[in-house]
């Protein structure tokens, strides 16, 4: 009796995927700017104690610290040169969103077709290493005001961890459309995706290890599960949703008939 794997398996046709050169190389693309990408959410910050921050980070890993960090890819407990994401382009893109439905100078823009869409995009980048500048800033006054993670705290830490942070944000928005434009589907989803699964298996040994601890009740626990396997079924379901239209077409009259 033939196995449900070797069904799957003789349904494939695997020579013509191997004939699919473009295919292969648009993927092989795309995982190794993945990859890149976590390498780079390992690289510390540089003047950081991270023995001093692993300790400060394991005592407030819990809240939004915790969520900001699942979705860096675990960049933030470390500290890494991409702690920021690419969260200031998708913030920047959203306010220049608003912007067009309030200037009607964007406005025309976006009705201009390509050339608009161009200009849109550099005003957006604009904003990226705006909001990047001051969300690095922050974070480097508040590395050095939480105690001994800073080693050599003063100007010239703020300064390298300013330029740092903007250039991961920076590089990221690049690769991001370079994985758009030469890989599979859609680069800065992609970035934002592989985050949250590198970290997700960690957040659920720890959501179970509380609930072994009795930190949490069981009953929230399974709450919390049933709750997430919903939210992803209602969004597949939203995203292969269609209403197909049935389309009349006027008959045309030819002559007499």
């Amino acid at each position: 009796m033939v196995s449900a794997a070797e069904q799957l398996a003789s349904g494939l046709n695997f020579s013509t995927f191997a004939k699919a050169k473009d295919l292969k190389q648009r993927i092989l693309f795309t995982l190794g700017i993945l990859l890149i990408y976590r390498l780079g959410t390992y690289i510390p910050l540089p003047g950081i104690n991270t023995d001093a921050l692993a300790q400060l980070f394991q005592q407030n890993q819990s809240g939004i610290i915790g969520m900001f960090d699942m979705f860096a890819g675990g960049a933030v407990g470390r500290m890494a040169i991409f702690a920021l994401n690419i969260m200031p382009y998708i913030s920047a893109a959203i306010i220049m969103q608003l912007m067009v439905a309030v200037s009607p100078h964007l406005e025309q823009l976006k009705k201009e077709g390509a050339r608009g869409a161009k200009q849109i995009n550099q005003y957006t980048r604009y904003g990226t290493v705006f909001l990047a500048t001051l969300q690095a800033y922050g974070i480097s006054v508040g590395l050095e005001g939480a105690g001994n993670i800073v080693e050599n705290p003063g100007l010239y830490f703020k300064l390298s961890a300013v330029i740092t942070l903007v250039g991961g944000v920076m590089f990221l928005m690049w690769i991001g459309e370079q994985v758009t434009a030469r890989g599979i589907g859609n680069g800065i989803s992609l970035i934002i995706f592989s985050g949250i699964v590198a970290e997700l298996p960690s957040a659920i040994i720890n959501t179970l290890e509380l609930g072994r601890q009795g930190a949490i009740s069981t009953w929230l626990i399974l709450t919390i599960f049933i709750l997430a396997i919903a939210v992803i079924a209602f969004i597949v379901f939203m995203e292969r949703a269609q209403r197909r239209l049935l389309v009349q077409y006027p008959k045309r009259q030819q002559g007499n008939k």
